[in-house]
């Protein structure tokens, strides 16, 4: 007779390191982030238009009568879900400090440094074209690149690319993560509520305390979180950014002691076989039951608090709160005659060079210079034509360009459809001939 596998069988033997599985969750998600922007882009320019624009705008009140947070559910969108999006960020980039690929200082030269350049140059190159007026304002537009597109372009090629170059990319794109949330901080706050920044110090030190008392359970974390989020909605700088602060102080080191656990799995499991051999039959047997129960919840704590929320928020966050926001962003209407005067717009040309242009100069020449420089190394499989490559996919900017470009020019609307039109014409442009560079390239970049 056949034996009969369970998924959870099966799950026992599917393990993925951390990397793998975050390259696998960035590549769906960019698969579904493509659906959900060609979707808003037929919503925007079909007779569904003004239904699509109606519901984006619907007002959407949550809270108590005596405390009240009223917005558009555009504006929700942007606001609030988009602070899980963060929330993840944080937590990545806090692992990736402490025990990935920013950890090691020789190691994380390369890609931070080609991070550096693909901030910097799109930013010169963007005020090369746009030196004076509001339109400056747009200068952080074409300083980020979108991690699942990028990942998600760069898994079809499949076996003709090493994975070391997945590696590089993730770390600058992390890097170029963490730019971008500093940049949003620093130049995209208007007006400081400072009673409410009082709050935010005063919330920071309790999650602070919290982390340093060896607290190690997640819901109380959770629970300040939600508050320092509503306190940084009214401090003025952006509210999506409680989402990293919050990342940043939950634990990364669980209270660990490996030998103890070896001897407490293998106690457990001892007493789990004992438990089967009176009744093997699992919805029977109470005693198995709990066994398995307290064997998963010990599994479940052993891990660390951020380690183990990046893991659950990973899920919502790429196949939710990502979809939904390029669903309420990417809605362009697009006017095919007058394409060639958008191209001309130098708003709308500043961001496309200096995403496809500027990035594919800054990733590449940044980590030539430090490999030349003898700084750094490249690592083994791994040449400047990959490098070519994922600078070329590192001006796929989708996610936090149009972030950025909602905040640069919230009070000019004009600017703002022509920002969203140069991120969607440079993001098609990058994804395209960063794909076809390292397919016709593979054959050299492999020898």
């Amino acid at each position: 007779m056949k034996e009969y596998l369970a998924p959870w069988e099966a799950a026992f033997d599917r393990v993925l390191s951390p990397l793998e599985e975050f390259v696998h969750r960035q590549t769906t998600s960019g698969i579904l982030l493509m659906l959900c922007a060609i979707t808003a882009l037929y919503l925007a320019n079909s007779v569904h238009s003004p239904a699509y624009y109606k519901v984006l705008e619907t007002p959407f009140t949550i809270g108590l009568p005596a405390f009240q947070l009223s917005k558009s559910l555009h504006h929700w969108i942007n606001d609030g879900l988009m602070a899980i999006f963060f929330f993840v960020v944080g937590l990545e980039l806090k692992r990736e400090l402490l025990v990935g690929e920013l950890a090691d200082l020789k190691q994380a030269i390369l890609p931070v440094s080609s991070a550096l350049g693909g901030m910097l140059v799109p930013v010169f190159i963007y005020l090369l074209i746009n030196p004076e007026g509001h339109t400056v304002d747009g200068w952080g537009i074409p300083m980020a690149t979108d991690i699942a597109f990028a990942l998600g372009t760069l898994a079809l090629l499949g076996s003709k690319i090493p994975k070391s170059l997945f590696t590089f990319l993730v770390a600058v794109a992390i890097v170029d993560d963490l730019g971008a949330v500093t940049v949003i901080a620093l130049f995209y706050t208007e007006t400081l509520n400072f009673t409410a920044l009082a709050v935010v110090g005063m919330l920071m030190f309790l999650l602070t305390a919290l982390n340093l008392g060896g607290i190690r359970h997640s819901l109380p974390y959770l629970l300040l979180g939600a508050i320092l989020w509503i306190a940084m909605l009214k401090s003025g700088v952006h509210a999506t950014l409680a989402g990293i602060f919050l990342a940043f102080t939950l634990p990364m080191r669980p209270k660990y002691d490996a030998k103890r656990f070896l001897t407490q799995i293998h106690d457990m499991v001892g007493k789990i076989e004992q438990a089967y051999h009176k009744e093997k039959n699992i919805v029977l047997n109470h005693t198995l039951r709990a066994r398995v129960q307290a064997l998963g919840r010990g599994v479940a704590l052993v891990q660390a608090p951020a380690q183990s929320l990046e893991q659950k928020m990973h899920i919502p966050s790429a196949y939710f709160v990502i979809p939904i926001f390029s669903l309420a962003n990417a809605g362009i209407p697009i006017d095919w005659d007058t394409l060639p005067d958008i191209l001309r717009n130098p708003v709308a040309t500043g961001i496309t060079l200096g995403l496809i242009l500027g990035k594919l100069l800054g990733i590449a020449g940044f980590a030539w210079i430090a490999v030349k420089s003898g700084i750094t190394s490249l690592p083994p499989n791994l040449n400047f034509n990959h490098i070519i490559g994922a600078g070329l996919l590192g001006g796929i900017g989708f996610t936090m360009s149009i972030f950025v470009a909602e905040l640069g020019f919230a009070h000019h609307a004009q600017d703002l459809l022509m920002a969203k039109t140069g991120v969607l014409i440079a993001s098609l442009i990058a994804g395209i001939s960063g794909y076809l560079w390292l397919y016709f390239r593979s054959s050299t970049v492999n020898e």
